[in-house]
């Protein structure tokens, strides 16, 4: 009888509940993943990846990880795997199960991972070929994007600590990469620096990201360190197929006219904001200790201080040290003194030799002289933290500003003013702080004022200080100068700094662009198509809508 009811009971179990239900399938989280890129010097691409596996205790042993390769031009038989150090020899092509096409599936035989456990997978895979093109926006370089190995998200769940990093070809200067566009969840730029052969990295992190989702990376270099005939010429037929296919998966024109336009119109703030970014990605390269000794020029620089108050503070150290003068405001003129102080920096001298050409030559000289200025801040900033440089300087800056503000009478406090000037422009709210510290006091302007201002009449010189640090001395309590209201003072200095963009340089932005071609060129921004993750894992279907996709994608995994 008993038995009856077991067999009715099995039936009844087999009948009525679902497969799905009685089957046990993959469930993991992947708690940690790395992947370094090699570009390499012969055009190929090595990746090695690290997993960090967790299966769930409900989950199906994990027997099996795909993991996908940018296209098929690799060889299997040059993998090397393995699992908590142990080797894996079960590498095949024909067992992979990821949508992308490409990759492989490793067996992980005897080593495989139970419920509950935990496996760190390691894989290389060396020398895949077909996967650099030339960049899109400069004919000169050469460009690579790449798509991590994903999971299907009925799979997988959780956060990932995700670490990608590429690794430039040997002899790639620190200067001449450029990054792409971020993926969501990461920084916008890469941090920088070098790997054990000395070679130039960028490492992109985030420790909350999503497993299941296609992540993007790309960056361009000069198709000088590799060789020319290994770069993949694009198909401009498929480029037409792309964008038809594009067109005809907008069901609604009108919302696909319009997100193409908010598209263009966020492209172009990003790009005017990435102009402005003119330090070099070398500079980003983390040593330790603080530079000190810089000028108050030289710490604008550090701070990327918009160029034209960085070229306002240049005249004015300059104005103090009575080896300039301004003869016109409009059109701006400056005249040099002779004989030149000894004490001269050399972008200083390089200023005034700028101002003796006429308008084009001295845009263009002036271009050449913050260039050498920033690339002498670089070499300067070798070894030393920036970060910690950057707090140094901002503080005095704070400091300067807490010696002006301790100053009780008018005359002693605008003292104390003109001799840190250069360092409380360094505050982004300069205007406003100086017109609030002097609401009620009005500022005694110093004795080179006239210099500055021909309307003033010309002064003798005073003595300059050291823009090193900040001087305590006073003058007597009964110093007689023309004064200004502290809201007419900030608004000339304010006023100056306008002038060298409307007077001097042009658009400040065209003007800073052009020294960040030099300097920090702005990254290619390249753009493919998605592929969608499948049963055991995500894929790549790479549509390569422009020729600096380099379809580097890959998916895979159980």
């Amino acid at each position: 009888m008993k038995k009856r009811i077991l067999a009715a009971l099995l039936t009844f179990i087999l009948l009525f509940i679902p497969a799905s239900a009685l089957a046990q399938d993959y469930y993991f989280q992947v708690p940690q993943m790395t992947v370094d890129v090699y570009w390499n010097a012969d055009g190929t691409v090595s990746l090695n990846y690290t997993f960090v596996f967790q299966n769930d205790s409900s989950g199906h042993t994990i027997d099996y990880v795909d993991v996908g390769i940018p296209n098929s031009n690799f060889s299997a038989g040059n993998i090397l795997a393995d699992i908590n150090g142990v080797a894996i020899t079960d590498i095949s092509e024909s067992g992979f199960q990821g949508e992308g096409g490409s990759g492989v599936a490793l067996g992980l035989g005897s080593n495989s991972i139970a419920p509950g456990q935990t496996g760190v997978v390691r894989v290389f895979i060396p020398d895949v070929q077909s996967v650099l093109y030339k960049d899109d926006n400069d004919q000169e370089y050469t460009s690579g994007v790449f798509k991590p190995s994903y999971f299907g998200s009925q799979y997988v769940y959780g956060s990932t600590n995700l670490t990608v990093t590429f690794h430039f070809p040997p002899g790639v200067q620190p200067e001449e990469p450029r990054w792409h566009a971020a993926p969501p969840g990461f920084p916008s730029e890469p941090v920088t620096g070098f790997d054990e052969q000395g070679n130039i990295t960028y490492t992109w992190q985030n420790q909350n990201a999503d497993i299941s989702q296609i992540y993007e990376f790309g960056a361009s270099f000069p198709t000088k360190y590799i060789p020319e005939q290994t770069i993949v010429k694009p198909n401009p037929f498929a480029f037409l197929g792309g964008i038809v296919s594009s067109l005809g998966s907008c069901l609604v024109p009108l919302l696909c006219i319009s997100g193409f336009i908010g598209f263009i119109a966020f492209s172009f703030t990003s790009d005017k904001r990435r102009r402005m970014q003119y330090l070099p990605p070398k500079i980003s390269i983390e040593g330790h200790g603080i530079k000190r000794g810089l000028t108050a020029i030289e710490a604008a620089i550090l701070l990327e201080q918009p160029l034209d108050k960085v070229l306002t503070m240049i005249l004015f150290g300059l104005l103090k040290k009575d080896a300039a003068e301004v003869i016109s405001r409009d059109p701006l003129q400056i005249k040099t003194i002779e004989p030149l102080p000894a004490d001269l920096h050399d972008y200083e001298v390089k200023f005034l030799n700028a101002f003796k050409e006429k308008e084009l030559a001295r845009q263009k000289q002036l271009q050449e002289m913050v260039v050498d200025l920033i690339k002498s801040i670089t070499e300067k900033m070798k070894g030393f933290s920036r970060k910690e440089t950057i707090e140094y300087y901002q503080n005095i800056t704070a400091k300067a500003w807490e010696q002006v503000e301790a100053e009780n009478t008018p005359e002693v406090k605008s003292k104390k003013f003109d001799e840190v000037m250069e360092w409380t422009m360094l505050d982004k709210d300069y205007d406003h702080r100086t017109q609030d510290v002097f609401r009620t006091q009005p500022v005694f302007v110093p004795t080179w004022w006239g210099r500055y201002d021909p309307s003033f009449g010309r002064t003798s010189s005073s003595p300059s200080v050291s823009p090193s640090s900040v001087p305590s001395s006073r003058p007597s309590a009964g110093s007689s100068l023309p004064s200004l209201p502290g809201s007419a003072f900030a608004a000339s200095v304010v006023n100056g700094v306008q002038g060298f963009s409307s007077k001097v340089v042009g658009n400040i932005g065209d003007f800073t662009g052009k020294v960040t071609q030099k300097t920090n060129p702005v990254p290619v921004s390249t753009r493919s198509g998605g592929g969608s993750s499948g049963r055991s894992g995500g894929g790549c279907a790479c549509a390569c809508a422009c020729a600096g996709c380099a379809c580097a994608c890959a998916g895979g995994g159980r």
